[in-house]
Formats: structure tokens, sequence, C-alpha cells
């Protein structure tokens, strides 16, 4: 299965943190799984842990070079990604997750999300 992480479970995937629940960790884990992170779950810990948020416990450099570690692929954001954008209806307000999903479904791939907001997706998105 190709799985796209939002920001938070990759975050936690990351770092070890016991918020990852055991189903996210079986699934990121199983070699048979594709993982991908997106450029924009980057952007958003740099923007977040520039500005100083305690909730991002790295800086968007270091997560990059953990990600790369852990054998995440890189999914860049493309035009395509950009333009499903238009057609998600606003469940949710936040860009960085509206992204996430509308890359999920252009590619297809499926979004791991803790998320209550983002799982009003639909089938696309696996909530953990």
């Amino acid at each position: 299965m190709r799985v796209l992480l939002d920001t938070q479970i990759m975050l936690w995937a990351l770092t070890g943190s016991s918020r990852l629940r055991a189903v996210a960790r079986d699934l990121i884990t199983d070699p048979a799984n594709d993982i991908y992170v997106s450029t924009a779950s980057i952007w958003e810990i740099a923007i977040k842990h520039a500005l100083g948020r305690g909730d991002m416990p790295v800086s968007g450099g270091r997560a990059a070079e953990l990600c790369a570690a852990a054998g995440y692929r890189e999914l860049p954001v493309t035009w395509q990604h950009a333009v499903v954008v238009e057609t998600l209806p606003p469940l949710h307000a936040d860009p960085f997750d509206r992204i996430l999903v509308a890359q999920a479904m252009a590619e297809p791939l499926r979004l791991l999300s803790r998320d209550a907001a983002v799982a009003g997706y639909g089938a696309i998105v696996m909530a953990v």
C-alpha cells in the first residue's frame, strides 16, 4: 500500500512518541508499504518551528533528515495537487491538511491521520 503520513503522524513516528497508535506504527513499519511524506509537511514544520511553537520538536531541516534516514519517500507538491484543492469541500480550513488530502487523491495514496476533520474526506483517509 502507498501511504502518505500527515505531519503529526510523521513527527510521532520519527520521535518514537507514545501518541502514535499501534495500528499506525504497524502500517508505517510494514515493509510491504511505501511511506510518503509531503514537502508541505516539512514546510509546515519549518514555519511552526521558526515561530517557536512547542509542538514542533524538530526543525524542518532535521525532520527532512530523519524522514530520509527512515526511508520515507518525498512527495513534492505539484500543480496538479494544487488544482485538486479547489475541488475539496470546505471540511477543513488548514491549508497544509488540505494539500495533503489533495495529494492523496491525485496520486492516489492513503492519507494516515488522526484529525477527525481530515477523516471527513472519505475513504482516501485512514483515521488512526
